[in-house]
């Protein structure tokens, strides 16, 4: 098994989504293994939703939006450190003065956001692509995701892939997995988020992926509940089309940087 870091951004991972129908969203998740840990109406209405490995925040706005997000006890600590290392965060208007809020942008324009952490958001233990052993990727009885598969990475397009190794590097983040077929593409990780950052025009927005040695009949299984707003991108993969137009991969394993 790999040697993970320590995350230094935060206690708490998530990819927070904009949604302008919250109820309409949720339902589209729980299809594909989520459920419900917390909802509130402060300081916006959100629903917080995990598959028992990924976490994900999704929050009421009529603007498209998706980040990586770190939720942080010490924000005046963990802000000085990326100072020094060279970065530099932009602090959010807040609609509360008990949360701060701060964004980190890649060269794509990639949006990364640390929170003032609230109390009771805990990070899924469940077994990724990442943490499961390799011998268990072709039993899906292992996957923590029954319906999708097991979380392998949040995708993210890069113009230059050393650059930006280079700049999660200063985020805490280690490569685990770097590839020059078919195009340059690396894995890399900080002990709690897991990014694949892929050199390539095969896609042009950040991607959530999920990957399975079953998927084509995890595939069939959707279709059969109603799932439809989707595009095939080869034999027993997909490319699906969220409620609020942001991207899923469900890939056959062995499709990763594919």
């Amino acid at each position: 098994m790999f040697n993970f870091p320590k995350a230094k951004l935060g206690e708490v991972n998530t990819v927070t989504i904009a949604s302008t129908d919250l109820e309409t969203s949720l339902a589209f998740y729980q299809q594909l293994g989520f459920t419900e840990l917390f909802r509130a109406d402060f300081p916006f209405p959100w629903i917080q939703i995990s598959d028992g490995a990924l976490l994900i925040m999704l929050r009421q706005d009529k603007n498209p939006y998706i980040a990586f997000t770190y939720y942080v006890n010490e924000m005046d600590k963990v802000i000085a450190q990326l100072k020094l290392s060279g970065t530099s965060p932009r602090s959010m208007p807040t609609p509360d003065k008990m949360i701060q809020r701060f964004l980190l942008s890649t060269d794509e324009g990639h949006n990364i956001t640390l929170v003032t952490y609230v109390e009771g958001f805990v990070q899924p233990t469940g077994a990724t692509m990442l943490t499961m052993q390799p011998q268990d990727f072709s039993n899906p009885e292992k996957y923590t995701n029954k319906t999708c598969g097991m979380f392998g990475e949040f995708a993210f397009p890069v113009i230059n892939l050393e650059k930006s190794i280079a700049f999660w590097e200063k985020l805490g983040y280690k490569s685990l997995s770097k590839k020059s077929s078919p195009y340059p593409w690396a894995i890399l990780t900080d002990g709690l988020g897991i990014v694949g950052l892929h050199q390539t025009n095969h896609f042009s927005v950040p991607t959530i992926t999920f990957f399975a040695s079953d998927m084509k009949d995890k595939i069939e299984n959707l279709k059969r509940k109603g799932l439809n707003n989707f595009s095939e991108t080869g034999n027993n993969n997909i490319v699906l089309t969220t409620p609020e137009h942001q991207k899923i991969n469900l890939f056959s394993i062995g499709m990763r940087g594919t």
